[in-house]
């Protein structure tokens, strides 16, 4: 947040020159800050082997992770945490919090009631991580937000995915060189972000640390058309997403194991999903946002359609499908932000994603919840296009934002 005196003129967006080492640190500390959200989902094979847990452990594991974030986000958007301090030094606890607990994971992985504690502590101070740092981004690059959140959460998303290469590179190695490298990883981002980013401008006439919980900021979610556009289709979308990444190592296993099956899954869910969000974001500055975001969910939900035809296909067919899903899935994520973002009361936005987020979780667990119990007892290809049913309703909340494509670029 803006250091400087409350009676200073609050700099206008077009007047905002971030420093070029801005976005490289803001990118690389998002990159590191959530490299432990799948520490677990990627070694658990070799948990299962040597604990004899169940298929089930892996969507019980990431749904306590995801329940955490949820209260994460939650409490700071009540309390307003992003929004009354320095999003700088949120980042940078949180961080180092999130490694610790994954640290703890570590040490108590045999527990398996305790290493669901600590992965639902690492989630909460996700909230810390990932929303602040989209809040950062807009108060840097008012103007290109679409861009600037792309490459953000494409680092994002191939830090969520970087357990997978870990595991790929050292699949020669125990277990715990995974989680507490990721740990490492998570620490070093928090550092990273607090020595190079400097505090950004105000760019808002509004006060920049509001006094007490400002309902009615909350409500647009509701009752604003634009912001319930891109909500509700944000909303849509976390649906498929990491419903597909928990299910995704599943998929490949029917073809894969070891160390390629690793390095698939870094590949379809890390590099291509990072390519999305980037190539998404280039688009932005175009088209605009919405556009973007609605062409990408309407992708994803084709290729959720098309899994019972392709799940079985030849090895480049397979191979294509699986990419492209890679990369529309994720990459509509960063425009769904920043058209909520642009369109967000000023003086709330750092909550008003938050609480995007934490509902967009809570739907993200039923999803999961729903999905691995059904993959437990019926064949993927016959669970996967249920997927398609949060695209479909985001595409459809999108129509609010119709003719509104340049709100965010």
């Amino acid at each position: 947040m803006s250091t400087a005196a409350p009676a200073a003129e609050p700099a206008r967006p077009e007047t905002v020159v971030a420093p070029r080492r801005v976005l490289p640190a803001l990118v690389v500390a998002q990159l590191l800050g959530t490299a432990p959200w799948f520490a677990v989902n990627a070694v658990m094979p070799e948990l299962q082997r040597e604990l004899g847990w169940s298929t089930a452990a892996v969507g019980t594991l990431t749904s306590a992770y995801q329940l955490g974030f949820i209260a994460g986000t939650l409490v700071f958007a009540l309390l307003a945490v992003a929004d009354r301090h320095s999003a700088r030094r949120v980042f940078l606890l949180c961080s180092l919090a999130s490694a610790a607990c994954t640290v703890g994971a570590w040490a108590v992985v045999r527990d398996f009631d305790a290493l669901l504690v600590l992965r639902l502590a690492s989630g909460f101070f996700l909230a810390g991580i990932y929303p602040v740092g989209m809040k950062l981004a807009a108060q840097w690059f008012p103007l290109g937000l679409g861009n600037a959140l792309g490459l953000l959460i494409g680092a994002l998303i191939v830090g969520s995915a970087s357990a997978h290469a870990l595991r790929g590179l050292g699949a020669a190695l125990p277990w715990p060189s995974v989680m507490l490298g990721v740990a490492a990883l998570a620490a070093t981002g928090g550092v990273l972000l607090w020595r190079l980013l400097p505090e950004p401008p105000s760019t808002h006439a509004a006060p920049a640390r509001p006094a007490h919980f400002d309902g009615g900021a909350l409500a647009t979610l509701w009752t604003d058309r634009k912001v319930r556009a891109s909500v509700f289709g944000y909303f849509g979308h976390m649906w498929e997403l990491y419903t597909m990444w928990v299910l995704m190592p599943l998929v490949l296993a029917t073809r894969l194991d070891g160390a390629a099956l690793s390095f698939a899954a870094f590949g379809v869910l890390g590099v291509a999903g990072a390519l999305g969000c980037v190539v998404g974001g280039l688009l932005a500055r175009r088209i605009g946002s919405a556009p973007v975001a609605a062409a990408w969910l309407a992708t994803s939900g084709v290729c959720c359609l098309l899994t019972p035809w392709l799940i079985d296909a030849p090895a480049a067919l397979f191979a294509l499908w699986l990419a492209v899903w890679g990369f529309a899935v994720t990459g509509d994520s960063p425009q769904f932000s920043a058209l909520t973002a642009s369109n967000a009361p000023r003086h709330a936005m750092g909550s008003v994603l938050m609480l995007t987020n934490c509902i967009g979780f809570a739907i993200s667990i039923v999803s999961i919840e729903l999905h691995v119990r059904l993959a437990s007892h019926a064949p993927l290809a016959t669970v996967l296009p249920w997927l398609a049913v949060g695209p479909l309703v985001g595409l459809w909340m999108l129509r609010g934002l119709r003719g509104a494509g340049a709100a965010a670029r």
